[in-house]
C-alpha cells in the first residue's frame, strides 16, 4: 500500500493523473485483474473513515487523496455522510471519443442525513460504465466468480480551498481567465488614447 508521502513513486515524480488516466490506466486494469506499476493507489473501505482521517491511509499528492474502494449505495461514516451532487459525468477517451468511465461528485456533511452540515470536503468517484466488456466478464470465468471486480471505484478526496458559500466548484482560474471575466462590463474599460 502506498503511504501518504508517495514513496512508491520515483524521486521527482508527482501523481497528477487526468480523469481519463485514472479510469483507463488504473480502474480498467484493476477491474480486469491486470498488473500495473507502480502500484500506488491502495484499497480502502471508505465507510469507517471520515475524510480528514485519510492522511497516511490513502495515496496523497498535495492535498488530494486517492484510493480504490468498492462501489456502495450507503456512504455513511461515524461523523456524517457523503451526499451525491448532480448526475454522472461521462469521461470520454481522447483517442477513440468513446465513454470510458463515469465521474460523480459527493460532498461530505457532518450529522445525520438529510440535514447534515456542509464541510467543504469533496469526493470525485470514478467508475466504469455499467455495460460490461468481454474482458471483464472473461476475468470472472477464470476462477474469480465470488468477487465482482466491476464494482471497484477510484475516489479522489480533497478539501475545497475556498470555504465561501459563493458556489465555487474548486476550479482554479488562470490570470487570463480572471482578466477576461472581469471585463464583463465594457463601459468600465478605458482604452489609452
Amino acid at each position: 500500500m502506498a503511504d501518504d508521502n508517495g514513496d512508491n513513486l520515483p524521486p521527482g515524480f508527482r501523481f497528477y493523473p487526468t480523469d481519463e488516466e485514472l479510469v483507463v490506466h488504473f480502474l480498467h486494469r484493476k477491474s480486469d485483474l491486470l498488473p500495473f506499476h507502480p502500484d500506488v493507489i491502495p484499497d480502502l473501505d471508505v465507510l469507517p473513515y471520515n475524510p480528514w482521517e485519510l492522511q497516511g491511509k490513502a495515496m496523497s499528492e498535495g492535498s488530494k487523496w486517492y484510493y480504490y474502494s468498492r462501489r456502495m449505495q450507503s456512504r455513511v461514516t461515524d461523523s456524517g455522510y457523503w451526499k451525491p451532487m448532480g448526475m454522472d459525468e461521462p469521461i470520454i477517451s481522447s483517442s477513440s471519443k468513446k465513454v470510458v468511465g463515469l465521474k460523480r461528485y459527493f460532498v461530505f456533511h457532518i450529522g445525520e442525513p438529510p440535514s447534515g452540515a456542509w464541510t467543504g470536503w469533496i469526493m470525485h468517484e470514478y467508475r466504469l460504465p455499467d455495460s460490461g466488456s468481454s474482458s471483464r466478464s472473461g476475468s470472472k470465468k477464470k476462477g474469480h466468480p465470488k468477487l465482482d471486480y466491476e464494482k471497484w471505484v477510484i475516489c479522489k478526496v480533497y478539501k475545497q480551498q475556498n470555504d465561501d458559500d459563493d458556489g465555487d466548484d474548486g476550479t482554479q482560474l488562470s490570470c487570463l481567465d480572471e482578466v477576461f471575466l472581469s471585463m464583463d462590463d465594457l463601459d468600465e474599460i478605458s482604452l489609452p488614447s
